[in-house]
């Protein structure tokens, strides 16, 4: 399905009004994942609640047409790409309820994983399911794919935690399998699907053979084909279709909400990486190590630790090895009790001492040190993918066989990979459960298999089960290894699965193709080419870890989409379709260039590190003009005189009547583009003062306020960050001076932002020299007092080693205020950390200073960019409003004492957002110290 007709869509709509979309850039953005197929949907439908969805079953059986539900599109085996009806579940199915004290918590598939968590995390709880993904997959992919992960093992998984679904089947019955009556509400709504589910299990359990398969085959993690193992566990039908819709991959029912049974979360762990001198060392020591009882043992092959030494968060022994055949094992050891570690990390010592290490073993409980580990180990795959050649696909694999088999199934794949001249292939994984992952890349020219890979591939399959393995563990059967069920589970079990699949889904409208099907080459087809656009472009995997830290992510496009739309007007234009590539490229301006807030987040969350912000500002680049440069950079050399006179313009604007402002900003965008002309709205402030100097004898140092208290006056009865770290810094005895010549200093964002290349150069030419004379050559720091202007120098000193800027946060936690006296805190504090404050690393030193002012500091759910990004949101105020929504709603739900932020701008933009008089967060800390 390339298109869609119009009486389709006539008919798409009537069941999901206003969330049909058949564009192609929506249809392209959205038909990537992480797995190496390919497909590209017929339209994109965004149902809004259950009953949109129900509707939607209702029109796919009516019409034939067949659905793909997907959420985080993490899918790693094509579980999740469709020439068909692809369903949008991850933007509106959202909602989140913690129950009984977090013993269980209700989610919609639409969560992801780690919001869960942290809504657990008060209640020293979290699900059981701990992937790698954790921070971009959600709640409908891990129960679609029975996730498991790194610590839980087969016994807290998906499937063992799950209490209960509210589901919607493919007739249009919607259940609730929690509910007391659940059985026979199915018996009398679907009774041939509650007497086939009796059948099934009579059949399974009364064939000894079947009985056999089925526990070797659930006695490791297994995800491949539909979940027969329900048949000896559960009884009752809801029971059994409750288990058997997890790791069905969409292809039973939709899952509307999901209920699980939470786990204690260890708050005390020691970890360590062991590093041998070769993988067969590494294997032959499993034993010892599984019998010491650690929660995880992660394998890292040579290949996989050298690209662990290139993250940033590597320490030195790692950085420091000389890898050769190395192998590792990250080994941890959890408790809850301290002491109770204490005696489990004393009775793994001698095992440790006992083993072939290339260098002591070192267990650290240190949180920076374990977090650093883990974050390696969970943006691996990534990384290594991130490392491919350009134009190549990252095809990764995983597989389980029992513990005692890993040995010879390493050594046996690491001659597969050289036999079929995959050099630089890497193996990793749960090696505690006998969990292999490994990564091919390969090049799909023209969407062809080369004949190596499917030669692997069968002979890989022949390795895995004769080793009595299973060729999925973790990442579900998709399409790349439906064709191979039946050789895994045999002739029995696979008609059983046939029919759980006729039971529930007999029109066959949910997700053709995958898990099950009759075409034994479908997993030759569809593939994936990666064609060479940018650098940023090329090294992307689609993995979509950036996507839940956009702030555009619900109102255009995501980092992932945004790169992959590159992709595909290259594609369009290489396959001579130039009327696709014009469409697309029309529409990318406003999807993809202008309302991208280019604040970075993407980069905090990406593996390997792409910040899609600098694609976006290249772009921005190449739209200037020669006037707009000029103008630019003129502003540059008179800074001062231009923020003043745009204070002034908007204190002229705020004293007309509203609509004369708003209607004649509306008329020049409309005439001049929306994207050059900033929006004025009734809500935004006055202008500001201008930056005066500030002397100070033998000063501590050095204060650079930033030029956004010159555009905007602050809050209704506030003075101003400005004045206020003055303020403070008088009380604690401390000495700042504001320089001569301040008004024209600034840090270059405005410019940076833009893509005005000669603009900022004429700020760095310009700005550093005026602050190292200043600091006296660096001497004394420089302090910024807002988080966005912080950054902003620290990008403008970059080269200029003997300047060094401090965020007026981190400043006043620690010099100013051991040196205050709190006179008075007030009850409760909403605080909206920003993008800048999050990736320069202020997160504790924002609650030092926050706690100091308040007794209850809270982080709504829901916070993230605000996306005013600048004039951002002046120039699109819809990104702003979409990307604080979620925020919003929780600052709505309950009253605060105050609101703040570290940015002029963010706290514009939270004022907007939620009617609340967000401040400085330092403004309010001067006004609870004592003079």
């Amino acid at each position: 399905m390339t298109s869609l007709s119009a009486s389709a869509r006539v008919g798409l709509e009537s069941a999901v009004p206003g969330g049909v979309a058949t564009r192609a850039a929506d249809r392209l953005r959205m038909a990537h994942d992480a797995s190496h197929y390919l497909l590209h949907p017929g339209a994109v439908v965004t149902p809004s609640d259950a009953g949109q969805v129900a509707a939607l079953l209702a029109y796919g059986r009516r019409t034939g047409t067949a659905l793909t539900f997907r959420s985080g599109g993490t899918s790693l085996s094509g579980q999740a790409v469709t020439d068909r009806l692809l369903v949008d579940v991850r933007r509106h199915f959202r909602d989140l309820t913690v129950l009984d004290e977090g013993q269980r918590v209700r989610v919609q598939p639409g969560v992801v994983l780690r919001h869960v968590n942290a809504r657990l995390a008060p209640y020293g709880r979290k699900l059981g399911p701990d992937p790698a993904s954790e921070s971009a997959c959600t709640v409908g992919g891990v129960v679609a794919n029975n996730s498991s992960g790194m610590t839980c093992g087969t016994e807290f998984n998906t499937y063992r935690t799950l209490e209960s679904l509210v589901l919607a089947l493919p007739s249009g019955t919607v259940l609730d399998t929690g509910a007391a009556d659940a059985d026979a509400r199915l018996r009398a709504a679907e009774p041939e699907l509650h007497a086939g589910l009796l059948r099934l299990r009579e059949r399974v359990r009364g064939n000894p053979d079947s009985v056999r398969r089925v526990r070797a085959q659930y006695a490791m993690k297994n995800t491949m084909g539909y979940g027969v193992n329900a048949f000896l566990d559960h009884d009752d039908p809801a029971d059994l279709l409750t288990r058997l819709v997890v790791g069905s991959e969409g292809t039973l029912a939709f899952v509307a909400s999901a209920t699980f049974r939470t786990v204690p979360v260890h708050r005390h762990a020691a970890t360590g990486l062991l590093v041998f001198d070769s993988l067969s060392a590494a294997m032959a020591a499993m034993p010892a190590l599984v019998a010491a009882g650690p929660a995880a043992i992660e394998l890292l092959d040579a290949a996989a630790l050298r690209v662990a030494q290139r993250d940033p968060k590597a320490d030195a022994a790692l950085r420091g090895l000389a890898v050769r055949g190395h192998a590792a094992l990250l080994a941890e050891w959890q408790e809850s009790d301290p002491a109770a570690l204490a005696d489990r990390v004393a009775d793994a010592e001698p095992v440790l001492a006992g083993l072939p290490l290339s260098a002591p073993a070192r267990l650290s409980g240190e949180p920076a040190a374990r977090a650093a580990l883990w974050h390696i180990r969970k943006g691996l795959y990534a990384a290594v993918a991130g490392a491919r050649p350009s134009g190549t696909t990252a095809l990764l694999e995983d597989i389980a066989v029992p513990v005692e088999a890993l040995a010879g199934t390493c050594a046996a794949l690491a001659d597969l990979f050289e036999r079929h001249r995959y050099a630089d292939s890497v193996i990793f994984g749960h090696a505690k459960d006998g969990n292999l992952h490994f990564m091919l890349n390969e090049r799909f020219d023209g969407g062809e298999a080369p004949a190596r890979y499917a030669d692997f591939t069968e002979e890989m399959v022949d390795l895995v089960l004769g080793h009595g393995g299973t060729l999925k563990a973790e990442h579900g059967t998709g399409r790349v290894m439906a064709p191979y069920v039946r050789r895994q589970f045999g002739d029995e079990l696979y008609e059983v699965m046939r029919e759980v699949k006729t039971l529930c889904d007999p029109d066959g409208v949910l997700n053709p193709g995958v898990l099950l099907s009759d075409d034994p080459e479908i997993h030759m087809r569809h593939l994936k080419t990666v064609p060479t656009v940018e650098e940023e472009v090329d090294r992307c995997v689609e993995c979509g870890y950036c996507e839940p830290v956009c702030p555009s992510r619900d109102l255009t496009t995501t980092p992932r989409q945004r790169i992959v739309l590159r992709r595909e007007i290259a594609a369009a234009q290489a396959a001579g379709n130039t009327e696709l590539a014009r469409e697309l490229t029309d529409d990318y301006d406003y999807d993809a260039v202008q309302t991208c807030a280019v604040d970075g987040m993407c980069a905090t969350a990406c593996p390997v590190l792409i910040n899609t912000g600098d694609l976006v500002k290249r772009l921005r680049a190449q739209e200037h003009g020669r006037t707009a440069g000029a103008a630019w950079r003129g502003a540059a050399r008179r800074w001062g005189a231009t923020t003043r006179g745009m204070a002034r313009g908007l204190d002229l604007a705020g004293a007309l009547p509203p609509a004369l402002p708003e209607t004649a900003t509306r008329a020049a965008r409309a005439v001049l583009g929306a994207d050059r002309v900033p929006q004025w709205q009734r809500d935004l402030p006055g202008g500001g003062t201008p930056r005066r100097p500030h002397p100070a004898d033998d000063p501590d140092a050095v204060f650079v306020p930033s030029c956004l208290g010159t555009l905007f006056a602050p809050a209704r009865g506030g003075t101003g960050v400005a004045a206020a770290l003055l303020t403070l810094a008088g009380r604690a005895g401390v000495r700042l001076l504001v320089p001569d010549g301040i008004g024209d200093l600034c840090c270059g964002t405005p410019w940076s932002s833009k893509g005005l290349t000669e603009g900022y150069r004429a700020v760095r030419d310009s700005v550093p020299p005026v602050l190292r004379e200043a600091s006296r050559d660096g001497a004394l720091p420089l302090v910024s007092d807002a988080a966005s202007c912080t950054e902003g120098f620290e990008r403008l000193f970059d080269g200029a080693g003997d300047l060094r800027v401090v965020d007026a946060v981190a400043y006043t936690a620690g010099t100013l205020l051991p040196r205050l006296t709190v006179r008075r805190r007030i009850g409760s504090l909403a605080l909206h950390p920003t993008c800048s404050s999050a990736r320069l690393g202020l997160d504790d030193a924002l609650l030092i200073v926050a706690r100091a002012v308040a007794d209850e500091v809270v982080v709504p759910d829901g916070w993230q960019c605000c996306g005013f990004a600048g004039d951002r949101g002046l120039l699109h105020p819809e990104l702003t409003a979409s990307a604080t929504r979620a925020e919003a709603a929780a600052v709505a739900a309950r009253p605060f004492d105050g609101y703040a932020s570290v940015n002029r701008t963010c706290e514009i933009g939270l004022a907007r957002a939620t009617g609340q008089p967000y401040r400085h967060l330092l403004e309010l800390l001067a006004e609870v110290t004592a003079p």
